[in-house]
């Protein structure tokens, strides 16, 4: 978990139902980590050059501006019911939403999203600020899907790497703050036979296979065990697809965390194949952790 000293739970509101769910989940975050929240709209009509203000001989409340306003009151409001006791603050803040969000993320210890903002297509399975902010804010990055559930393990996908040690931290932290389990899951694949007549197990000791992957697990979570010795840890290995295991794994999950690789070759691409695919269809919030973010 990020412990930058001072830093704020942000969270990103558009006006939608989406972004409203974002804010009770982020309101409970801030809370449980005894820091303020802040709520920001993105305002990108300036940038356009058209009045903001009212219309004339309408209502002295009228105009874009007073509506963006509106937005992040409400918002506000919202997480005073969740948290009454926390500190939140609300700002408009001239400029495109994944500029805006990035630039928040800077100094935030978390920043909190939604899924599908006003502005989506109705194809989309979420928000195009979601997507790339997450690639490259420089805070782990929250994405609400509805209501959080308050039972459930921690969810946290393991490959051995820097960067899912980055995100077992994370999980970590979180399972101890939320006084729950944790549950490590590294997926594999036996190679697939290369032509007609490759019999696998002639040319591949899947057992071998399985050994090595169980040790690249153990190994994974070996410090972080010893770390947080109250948090109860399940390993799971699991031969199959990264992306589809920990989406099937996080229907009975509270929080999903997995690592974010960033741009990939592909420009289609904002981040790791895994973490793109889990980020569409995770069934539990989930958690993006990039590499010197946690």
């Amino acid at each position: 978990m990020t412990s930058r000293s001072g830093a704020l739970v942000v969270v990103g509101v558009d006006g939608s139902r989406s972004a409203l769910d974002a804010v009770r989940v982020a309101a409970r975050e801030a809370a449980d980590r005894h820091r303020p929240l802040r709520v920001v709209h993105a305002f990108i009509w300036p940038l356009f050059d058209i009045p903001l203000g009212p219309t004339p001989g309408g209502p002295p409340d009228g105009g874009l501006r007073h509506q963006a306003e509106l937005i992040v009151a409400d918002a506000v409001a919202e997480a005073g019911k969740v948290a009454p006791e926390l500190t939140v603050t609300g700002q408009v803040v001239d400029g495109a939403s994944t500029p805006v969000l990035l630039t928040e993320s800077r100094d935030a210890a978390l920043l909190v999203l939604g899924t599908r903002g006003l502005g989506g297509f109705a194809g989309l399975l979420i928000g195009s600020a979601a997507v790339q902010v997450s690639a490259r804010a420089g805070c782990p990055v929250l994405v609400v899907r509805g209501e959080a559930r308050a039972d459930g393990p921690v969810l946290v996908g393991v490959d051995g790497s820097a960067l899912s040690t980055e995100a077992l931290g994370f999980a970590f932290a979180e399972a101890a703050q939320r006084d729950t389990g944790l549950l490590a899951v590294h997926a594999w694949l036996t190679p697939a036979p290369i032509g007609p007549g490759d019999v696998l197990p002639l040319v591949y000791d899947v057992a071998a296979i399985a050994a090595e992957e169980e040790r690249v697990l153990a190994e994974a979570l070996a410090g972080w065990s010893a770390r947080y010795p109250d948090v109860p840890v399940t390993r799971r290995l699991v031969s199959g697809a990264a992306a589809r295991v920990l989406v099937e794994e996080s229907k009975a999950a509270q929080l999903t965390v997995v690592g974010a690789h960033g741009r990939s070759a592909l420009g289609g691409m904002l981040l790791g194949s895994v973490s793109h695919a889990v980020l569409h269809h995770a069934h539990s919030p989930l958690a993006i952790v990039r590499h010197g973010t946690a």
